[in-house]
């Protein structure tokens, strides 16, 4: 377990401020000491570095109050406790700070427990530890840090001078925190009188008076039964009992901000830099989806365009039906046939044409019924449609070659072509010149 630096504040500035380093591995102390103000709390900003700080305030500062309040519900209870306790406190509420503690309802019937301290006081503190650069998540009123004995009191004087502060629990919720003057006062009229010596403490106690523990010497008090302990340092007496109270007064607004370890900060850096490769990733992805879509619009008007100009009479146009309608196009031309066809047909025409160059088609027309593709050609000289007629045979198609007429230094000619090997189809000639 790791080392703890205990530090009770004083109420004001110039008030000594008490520091003890406890082991808990070990149960013993490893170095106390005194402050003579809070200005000199840097003093301890190294010691509190590498530990797990606690810090004990004065419960002359604090008011502890015990209430019933007729409802189960925490937001309406801490609603209601600052109205209810208008009339006790001297200050306005609006000036005062309730924490509240999570404690099962008393004997007395008490459900409710609430500390009252000034917002003004819980911020000097606050402000205290942090121009030390002293953090902090756990901060306790001193009186609940003292040994709770069923039916008895416990006490503990922080040194041995006049103006000595004295730690008095008396219960659960109840204790005091006193200067010497006001436990004189105290001895002889708040608490119950006793002039009884020590062997009648047992008879004091059944007849309710309060049996003191006292954890050090305290100052003369004849009225008060007490019973001397073993000696402890305070600090170290409220060390060995905190941790007995979970009531802490940073709550609320005053709540200790969580701190990350080192570690933890560079993890967060390195997800800070992930999140920023991963933002600009999409940025780079909806830069290049856009610029498809932007690519798509333009296609599909290409497709568009050349689909109104093959079909000029086609009035509209629709992306998602221009495939279905080639289709039907298709089959008006040449068939629904893969292997049949005006588009099968072309396939078987397109290498003669390759192998005459010089031959060019002046128009295409095929008769789906007759699965026959008549074409009408013009070239410069009748070779080239010999040349033509002799691809076409070999590509094993029917040829039926028609008349050639001569137009200036161009010559026209015919062909009816159909899938199948020619019969000694003979070239029959008209009017050449």
């Amino acid at each position: 377990m790791a080392e703890t630096l205990y530090i009770r504040l004083g109420s004001e500035a110039d008030d000594e401020i008490s520091w003890l380093i406890y082991s808990p591995a070990e149960q013993e102390i490893i170095a106390s000491g005194e402050l003579s103000n809070a200005q000199q709390l840097v003093e301890l900003t190294d010691k509190a570095a590498q530990r797990v700080v606690k810090v004990f305030v004065p419960g002359s500062d604090v008011a502890l109050k015990s209430l019933t309040v007729p409802t189960k519900s925490p937001r309406a209870m801490h609603s209601a406790v600052p109205y209810m306790l208008e009339d006790e406190l001297a200050q306005d509420v609006e000036q005062l700070f309730f924490a509240y503690a999570d404690l099962n309802e008393d004997e007395s019937g008490h459900n409710c427990f609430v500390a009252v301290v000034e917002n003004s006081q819980m911020q000097t503190w606050q402000t205290w530890l942090k121009e030390a650069g002293i953090k902090t998540k756990s901060m306790q009123v001193d009186i609940l840090a003292m040994p709770l004995i069923a039916e008895q009191w416990s006490a503990i004087a922080l040194n041995n001078t006049e103006q000595s502060q004295i730690i008095v629990r008396q219960g659960l919720w109840q204790g005091c925190t006193l200067d010497a003057a006001t436990w004189q006062f105290a001895s002889q009229h708040i608490f119950p009188r006793t002039t009884q010596a020590k062997s009648d403490i047992e008879s004091s106690a059944e007849h309710g008076l309060p049996v003191i523990n006292a954890y050090s010497a305290l100052p003369q008090a004849e009225q008060l039964v007490i019973e001397p302990q073993a000696e402890e340092l305070p600090l170290a007496l409220l060390a060995q009992h905190c941790h007995k109270s979970n009531f802490n007064l940073l709550q609320g607004k005053f709540k200790a901000k969580e701190s990350h370890s080192l570690a933890f900060k560079y993890w967060l850096w390195a997800a800070g830099f992930a999140a920023c490769a991963i933002l600009l990733n999409i940025g780079y992805k909806s830069a290049q989806l856009w610029q498809l879509n932007d690519q798509k619009v333009q296609v599909e008007a290409q497709i568009i365009a050349s689909y109104k100009k093959v079909f000029p009479k086609t009035k509209k146009v629709r992306i998602g039906t221009v495939k279905s309608q080639l289709k039907k196009k298709i089959v008006e031309l040449g068939g629904a046939s893969d292997s049949e066809g005006f588009l099968a047909m072309l396939s078987k025409v397109q290498p003669a044409f390759a192998k005459v160059p010089e031959l060019k088609p002046e128009s295409l027309k095929f008769d789906s019924k007759r699965q026959e593709l008549r074409l009408q050609a013009i070239a410069g000289d009748y070779q080239h449609f010999e040349r033509f007629k002799n691809a076409l045979t070999e590509a094993k198609l029917t040829v039926k070659q028609g008349a050639q007429n001569s137009q200036g230094e161009q010559i026209t000619g015919s062909f009816s072509v159909t899938s199948g090997t020619s019969n000694n189809n003979k070239r029959s000639t008209k009017g050449r010149s």
